[in-house]
């Protein structure tokens, strides 16, 4: 191809300008969070061919889906571009793995080649947007990005071009569940279990960036782990992206394609599904049965511990690894808040040697229960982002690092860091406690729930 781009396996676009150019997050080989994820279909041996030729690697965040080191060792002779994030420390666990890697400047445009040039948006999530230009074309990669205060910004930008391609994160939901369960034993249903439409959804979010076209993207897996399949379940198929796909501006492509920008022609790949069988998690180097060394205990006490927000937040944190508990207590005299993980001894041990908390989160194999009042929101917002997004990623986990932190993006754009807090602490509250009363006065298929979810997305728009 001599100008366009490619998309295929999870996340992965790929640039040409007279031949490939720029990949996005290859994750071609291996699994994720600890095997339970595979990627849903084959990568097409072209479509290798043309990631292992491509001079630059972007890649926009730390999840396994997204920055597959397995994937990478085929790639050492490339440049890879990172996000300029806090702690840097993807720019230092790579460096430090040998690999060439640059890190682009915020909200400034980097040319790649004659016809591509790149600019780079990251966020206090330590998630990265990717603006790509290719010969006047607008290609949009939010891959896991949610708005944190750059979406006026890029909404500016998209008006800019009369043809962009929204690429993002998309389906029911299941990357973004958490295997809970009640006190008594019993799972909790996910919200994923709705299936409300998609196309819905990601209609609406076309509209709002104002985008001509909208590619489903970085949602393509499958799980594999015998303790992780039952989220099957709660997959999307390529099938289920166009169910209730209605606009007037933005238009439905398929997932996996060639968009040719010289012949202006899309052609289709048809990459082979995988058919999976359910793997024993032995295969993984996790047996349920393993207990905890005396060392390895104290080790998961120390990284909590010194996470302190959680001191502020929670009574305690109970860890069951082989039928044996082990309690971090933050507050001896008041034990009414805190978290139980029931987990198996090697990913959990090895999650906490490398800080990679959130990969047993998203592996949704780990048992989570929670004691007390959290909230619709649940480990978010006291959990989560603080363990894994800011202490694990941003290297920040005593108080003062986390104003250092805060400040450090409050600086590069301060009116979408007050957005941001806006769209956290009264946007998102007032969607939540909305979508739960239109769902319990209105069937979710109805005209008039559709109305009053694109009421939402109009006022949203106007607001942020």
């Amino acid at each position: 191809m001599e100008l366009g781009f490619e998309t295929i396996g999870n996340a992965t676009l790929i640039c040409h300008d007279d031949g490939p150019v720029l990949v996005t997050d290859p994750w071609t080989d291996g699994g994720a969070y600890f095997g339970s994820w595979t990627l849903s279909h084959e990568v097409p041996e072209a479509q290798r061919d043309a990631i292992q030729r491509c001079q630059y690697v972007w890649l926009s965040h730390g999840h396994p889906d997204h920055l597959s080191v397995e994937s990478l060792e085929k790639l050492r002779s490339s440049t890879l571009l990172v996000p300029n994030h806090f702690g840097n420390r993807i720019r230092d666990d790579l460096r430090g793995q040998g690999f060439n890697v640059h890190v682009l400047m915020d909200r400034v445009w980097t040319q790649l080649s004659s016809r591509i040039r790149v600019m780079c948006l990251p966020d206090m999530n330590q998630d990265a947007v990717l603006l790509v230009d290719v010969g006047g074309r607008l290609l949009i990669n939010l891959n896991d990005a949610g708005d944190r205060g750059w979406g006026r910004y890029v909404r500016n930008i998209v008006r800019g071009y009369k043809e962009s391609y929204l690429l993002a994160l998309s389906g029911y939901g299941d990357a973004d569940m958490i295997n809970y369960f009640t006190e008594d034993g019993q799972r909790i249903p996910p919200y994923a279990a709705a299936k409300n439409p998609v196309g819905r959804t990601i209609a609406r979010q076309a509209e709002f960036y104002g985008a001509r076209y909208f590619v489903p993207f970085s949602s393509m897996h499958k799980y594999q782990r015998a303790d992780s399949v039952w989220a099957s379940e709660y997959t999307t198929t390529l099938e289920d992206y166009a169910k209730g796909f209605e606009s007037q501006s933005c238009a439905l492509l398929p997932a996996f394609i060639q968009q040719d920008f010289l012949k202006d022609s899309t052609e289709l790949i048809r990459p082979k599904e995988r058919a999976l069988r359910p793997v024993d998690p032995k295969e993984f180097g996790d047996d349920w049965s393993e207990l905890l060394e005396a060392d390895e205990a104290k080790a998961l006490r120390d990284y909590f511990t010194s996470i302190e927000h959680l001191g502020s937040a929670l009574d305690f944190l109970r860890f069951r690894v082989g039928g044996q508990d082990h309690v971090i207590e933050f507050h001896r005299r008041r034990f009414r808040r805190g978290i139980t993980f029931e987990a198996p001894r090697n990913s959990l041990m090895t999650a906490v040697r490398y800080q990679v908390f959130d990969d047993l989160l998203i592996g949704n194999f780990m048992k989570t229960t929670l004691h007390g009042d959290f909230g619709e929101g649940k480990l978010y917002p006291d959990f989560s982002p603080y363990v894994a997004k800011y202490a694990d990623n941003g290297k920040a986990r005593t108080r003062n690092e986390l104003k250092t932190y805060f400040a450090d993006y409050r600086g590069r754009d301060p009116v979408g860091f007050l957005r941001t807090q806006v769209e956290a602490h009264c946007v998102r509250p007032l969607q939540t406690q909305s979508a739960e009363l239109l769902r319990t006065l209105l069937p979710a298929d109805s005209a008039a729930f559709r109305t009053a979810k694109e009421t939402f997305w109009r006022v949203r728009r106007a607001l942020l």
